[in-house]
């Protein structure tokens, strides 16, 4: 069977370790690093709209001898009722891995668990795993390390505060997540994270929740799907803006993390973001190096 990324679950940490340094490798060297992808074929399947997750795994499987085909959500018939398994059988007699962004986690599950070749989770509704894997990179050039760090995760307890909080549960992590009542992370993560030894601290006051912190890490308020709950979002959230006030509440050396697009006046205040504490252009450079690693891993045994 192939290995998947649909989940961080599927990255436990001797493999976690694995990957931030090859990716580390990947970005020393790159164009000098081999081609562990040659001849082989990558079909990224996007339902939804993207950037950075697109450009990087294209980038990352042509760097590395591979042949990125891009599909969009109205290119296949995902999106004129095709089931996930019907498309998985088809397209791993095709391809060696397939990448897919899309909105429901079950999508993804379903394709896996017909498919032959590898599934990774570009992005769904629920979880963004590559996001924090590139996240976890960047932490670790700027500290040194990731473990023994205080995250404070700020705003909208979305896909991305989801995987943060699953993160904290397989790799040990001090992790505050601040948000209004009504936006926590899903909250059987949350409980998952306890019952491992690692429970997710919920603090409603950001200027709290953030004192002492190493990492501070925001995101959009409105997310692709929410835009008829916008005004009211906006005005919830407003407290919980990633600020020059919060910020000073946070240690001396702590960085600001934004996994993008980012709307500077809502989530994220523009003299933080292009601040001397924002690492966020690192963290969106990491993207590609980390889609390298993961590329290279799930595939290594698929001929």
């Amino acid at each position: 069977m192939p290995r998947h990324l649909l989940t961080l679950e599927d990255v436990p940490p001797r493999v976690l370790g694995r990957l931030l340094t090859r990716a580390a490798h990947f970005k020393r060297r790159r164009g000098g690093h081999g081609q562990p992808l040659r001849g082989k074929t990558v079909a990224l399947i996007f339902q939804k709209a993207s950037t950075r997750t697109r450009v990087s795994f294209e980038i990352a499987a042509s760097e590395l001898g591979g042949t990125p085909i891009f599909l969009s959500g109205n290119e296949t018939h995902l999106s004129r009722g095709e089931s996930p398994e019907d498309m998985a059988r088809v397209l791993n007699r095709y391809v060696h891995a397939l990448v897919l962004r899309t909105f429901a986690q079950e999508t993804l599950e379903r394709m896996a668990a017909v498919a032959t070749v590898p599934v990774i989770n570009a992005l769904s509704d629920a979880l963004h795993p590559c996001q924090i894997l590139a996240d976890l990179l960047t932490i670790q050039e700027k500290f040194g390390r990731w473990r023994d760090l205080d995250i404070v995760y700020v705003g909208d307890g979305n896909n991305v505060a989801n995987t943060w909080v699953q993160a904290a549960a397989i790799y040990g992590l001090r992790l505050t997540v601040s948000c209004p009542k009504g936006f926590e992370p899903d909250a059987r993560l949350v409980t998952k994270a306890g019952a491992n030894g690692h429970p997710v601290r919920i603090e409603r006051n950001p200027h709290v929740a953030v004192r002492g912190a190493h990492v501070l890490y925001t995101d959009v308020w409105v997310s692709m799907g929410q835009e008829a709950e916008q005004a009211r979002r906006l005005r919830v959230l407003r407290p919980y803006q990633l600020d020059e006030r919060v910020v000073a509440q946070a240690r001396p050396d702590a960085i600001v993390l934004h996994c993008l697009p980012a709307h500077r006046g809502e989530e994220i205040d523009a003299a933080v973001m292009d601040g001397p504490r924002s690492a966020v252009f690192d963290q969106a450079e990491n993207r590609l190096h980390i889609q390298k690693a993961i590329l290279e891993w799930l595939t290594e045994d698929i001929s």
